[in-house]
C-alpha cells in the first residue's frame, strides 16, 4: 500500500514542484509551460490529440506485437539450432549496434510515408529489445534439469515448451516492458520525420506553427498512454510470472 502512495505522491509532488517554479519565475510557455496550462490545452484540443494518439498507439502496438512474436521465434530456433545461432547471431548483433533512426530511410522507400514504415521501425527496435531479453533467458537454464528431461527421453522441443520458456518467461517479460517505452518512443520520431496523422506530426506541427503548448500538450498525452501501456505489462508480469 505504501509503495502505492509514494507512486502517486511522486508524480504529484514532480508536477507542484514544476506549476510552482514556472509561476514565480514567470517562464514563457516557448520555455515551458505549466502542467496546468498543458492539461487547459489537452482538454481544449481533445479531439485532435484522441485522433493523434489512436494513430501513434495503433502503429506501436502493430509494431509491438510484430517485433516481439518474431523475436521469440527467433530466439526459439537460435537454442534448437545452434549452427543457425552461429551464422544469425552475429548478424543480428551487426544490425542491432546500428540507431533504429538509420533504418528510417530505407523504411520510408520501402513502406512509404504511411502508417507501414513507423511499423516496420517500431518491429527492429521492439525486436532487437525482447530477443536480447528472450535469447538469454532461454540459454539460462538449469542443466540438471534439462538432462534429467533427457533421461525420461524428452526432445528439444519437449524441453523448450517444458522448460526453457517457463524458466525464460521473466526475462521475456523484461524485454516486453523495455519494448512499450522503445516502441512509442520510435513510433513518435518516425511520425516527426515523415507522416501526416500521429502524436508525433503533430509536436512537429506545432514547434513550426511555433505553438509550443500544443507540442507539449501531445507530449503529455503520448507519456500519459506509454505509462499506462507500460503498467499493463507490468500487471500482467507480476499476475502471472509470479514465481520469478
Amino acid at each position: 500500500m505504501r509503495g502505492h502512495v509514494y507512486s502517486v505522491a511522486g508524480p504529484l509532488g514532480v508536477f507542484a514542484l514544476w506549476e510552482l517554479v514556472v509561476r514565480a519565475f514567470g517562464v514563457p510557455v516557448y520555455v515551458l509551460p505549466a502542467p496546468s496550462a498543458i492539461a487547459k490545452k489537452v482538454v481544449a484540443d481533445s479531439a485532435l490529440m484522441l485522433d493523434g494518439l489512436a494513430m501513434t498507439l495503433m502503429e506501436a502496438t502493430v509494431g509491438y506485437a510484430v517485433g516481439a512474436t518474431l523475436a521469440l521465434a527467433i530466439a526459439i530456433a537460435f537454442i534448437l539450432w545452434p549452427r543457425l545461432e552461429r551464422v544469425g547471431l552475429p548478424a543480428l548483433v551487426a544490425l542491432n549496434s546500428v540507431p533504429v533512426v538509420a533504418f528510417a530511410p530505407v523504411a520510408l522507400l520501402w513502406f512509404g510515408s504511411g502508417p507501414g514504415s513507423k511499423i516496420a521501425l517500431v518491429t527492429i527496435a521492439v525486436g532487437f529489445a525482447v530477443f536480447v531479453n528472450a535469447h538469454q533467458g532461454l540459454r539460462s537454464v538449469d542443466e540438471s534439469a534439462a538432462n534429467l528431461l533427457r533421461s525420461f527421453g524428452a526432445g528439444p522441443l519437449r524441453q523448450m515448451a517444458m522448460l526453457r520458456i517457463p524458466a525464460a518467461l521473466p526475462a521475456i517479460m523484461n524485454g516486453l516492458r523495455v519494448a512499450v517505452v522503445r516502441s512509442m518512443i520510435v513510433a513518435i520520431v518516425a511520425e516527426m520525420l515523415a507522416a501526416f496523422k500521429g502524436l508525433g506530426a503533430t509536436i512537429f506541427e506545432s514547434t513550426q506553427q511555433i505553438d509550443f503548448l500544443r507540442a507539449w500538450a501531445a507530449i503529455a498525452v503520448a507519456s500519459a498512454a506509454s505509462m499506462a501501456w507500460y503498467g499493463v505489462v507490468n500487471w500482467i508480469d507480476r499476475r502471472y510470472v509470479f514465481w520469478r
